[in-house]
C-alpha cells in the first residue's frame, strides 16, 4: 500500500493513471496528453510499474502501457476501511472542533485574572448500576483510576478520600506533557453526595469546586455533577475551555466502564 500510495502521490503520474484507465497507450501518446517530455513520462511509468500499477508491452519500436485494476482496487479498499474507520471516530473529531471554538471565544474574554470565576458547569448521567457501585468507582483509588480521564489519556495517580478534610488528587500525563491538579474534600455522605475543590497547579492555574450528587432510579443511578470555577489566571484559557468537552469525554468514559459485565 505504501509503495501504491507513494506512486499515486505526484500530479503528473496520477493524470497518467487517468489516461490509462480509458485504455492502454504509448509512451508517446502520453506525453503528447500530458505535456511531458518523453524521458519524464518514461521514468513516471517506471514508478507507477514499480508499484504494480502498471504492466508494459514491447510491441516492436512501441512499448504499450496498461493499467492494472486489482491493486487499484485494493488501495480504493483500504481507503474505504480508512473512511469508515473515520465515520465511526466523528465524534472524537467533533469533540476537537468544539474545543478548539471554546479556545477561541475564551481567548477573546480572557482580558484579565479571575476573567472566569463563578462560571458554572452542569454534568448528568444515567449509569445502569446501583449508586453504591457508581460510588466506589467514584472514592477507591484503583477503580477512579480507570476512568477518570479521556481514554488517550493516563492517570498516575488519583485519591478522593470520601471523607471531610480527606485529600483530593488528580495527576495524568498524555503525550505533550503532564498535568497536576490537588485539594481537598468538603464533605461526603456515602454512597449519595461527595463535594470536593481541585486546584490545578502550573500555568495557567485555577481552582474547581465540585459538587457530586448520586440518586438511585429505576434500573440505575442518576449521577449530577456541578462544577463552579474560581481563581482563573489568563493562561488557564485552554484548561476552562476545556471543561465541558473534557468532563463530557470523561463521564462517557465512567459509563462505558459502568456497562454491565466490565464495571
Amino acid at each position: 500500500m505504501d509503495g501504491i500510495a507513494a506512486a499515486l502521490g505526484d500530479a503528473a503520474r496520477w493524470r497518467i493513471v487517468e489516461l490509462l484507465a480509458e485504455r492502454p497507450r504509448s509512451v508517446g501518446e502520453l506525453a503528447e496528453r500530458t505535456g511531458l517530455r518523453q524521458p519524464q513520462t518514461t521514468k513516471h511509468l517506471q514508478s507507477l510499474a514499480r508499484a504494480g500499477l502498471v504492466t508494459v508491452f514491447p510491441l516492436g519500436q512501441r512499448r504499450v502501457y496498461a493499467l492494472e485494476a486489482e491493486p487499484l482496487a485494493a488501495f480504493a479498499g483500504r481507503l474505504a476501511e480508512l473512511a469508515k474507520a473515520t465515520e465511526a471516530h466523528e465524534g472524537e473529531r467533533n469533540a476537537v472542533a468544539r474545543y478548539r471554538a471554546a479556545v477561541e471565544a475564551d481567548t477573546a474574554a480572557a482580558d484579565g485574572d479571575r476573567w472566569a470565576d463563578g462560571r458554572e458547569f452542569a454534568f448528568e448521567r444515567l449509569l445502569a448500576v446501583p449508586r453504591e457501585v457508581v460510588w466506589r468507582h467514584w472514592t477507591e483509588p484503583g477503580l477512579l483510576a480507570s476512568w477518570w480521564v479521556p481514554p488517550s489519556m493516563t492517570v498516575t495517580e488519583c485519591l478522593l478520600e470520601p471523607r471531610s478534610g480527606g485529600r483530593a488528587v488528580l495527576a495524568y500525563r498524555d503525550a505533550d506533557g503532564e498535568y497536576h491538579s490537588e485539594g481537598w474534600v468538603r464533605r461526603a455522605a456515602e454512597p449519595g453526595r461527595l463535594a470536593f475543590d481541585l486546584a490545578v497547579t502550573g500555568e495557567g492555574s485555577f481552582t474547581g469546586h465540585y459538587d457530586l450528587e448520586l440518586a438511585p432510579v429505576p434500573g440505575g443511578t442518576r449521577l449530577r455533577l456541578g462544577l463552579r470555577i474560581t481563581a482563573t489566571t489568563v493562561e488557564a484559557v485552554p484548561a476552562i475551555a476545556g471543561i465541558e468537552t473534557g468532563w463530557d469525554q470523561v463521564l462517557d468514559h465512567l459509563t462505558e466502564v459502568l456497562l454491565p459485565g466490565k464495571g
